[in-house]
């Protein structure tokens, strides 16, 4: 019985540390700063910590953005909420082959550091990504 408490509590620590709501003040200060010059116009900021990174959900004008940094306040990647309608034409073929009658619940342009652009869509907590010509990539549970 021991044994199955420390597994379960082990498991429930782990989950817990990979994505943790983190305030501002627990940001590194340079992270916070490359963060408000890269992004000056951001409103409702919220800080999580993804392992050894950063990431800033934020608004733009009433979109949606997300931001990650790395503690050496390196732009590692950007996302921005899109309409499915704005899928490249493999990504829609993709998820109405697959997934049929399934509702997309999240739609995002993800720009790595190198300036490219993969896409993803998550349906009932499954994460699809797609490289930049819409082919499919690979899937994951959301955290």
């Amino acid at each position: 019985m021991k044994k199955i408490v420390l597994i379960i509590t082990t498991a429930m620590l782990v989950s817990c540390s990979m994505s943790q709501n983190t305030k501002e003040n627990d940001v590194p200060s340079n992270v916070v700063a490359a963060f408000n010059k890269q992004f000056p116009n951001a409103t409702e900021i919220k800080w999580e910590k993804e392992g050894r990174n950063y990431e800033a959900k934020f608004e733009i004008n009433e979109g949606e953005y997300g931001a990650l940094f790395d503690a050496q306040s390196n732009l590692i990647e950007t996302e921005v909420e899109i309409a499915t309608n704005q899928f490249p034409v493999g990504v829609l073929e993709y998820l109405n082959v697959n997934y049929k009658g399934k509702k997309i619940d999240d739609a995002a342009q993800i720009t790595d550091a190198k300036g490219n652009m993969t896409y993803e869509a998550e349906i009932e907590g499954l994460v699809i990504l797609f490289d930049n010509d819409g082919k499919f990539t690979k899937s994951k549970r959301d955290r």
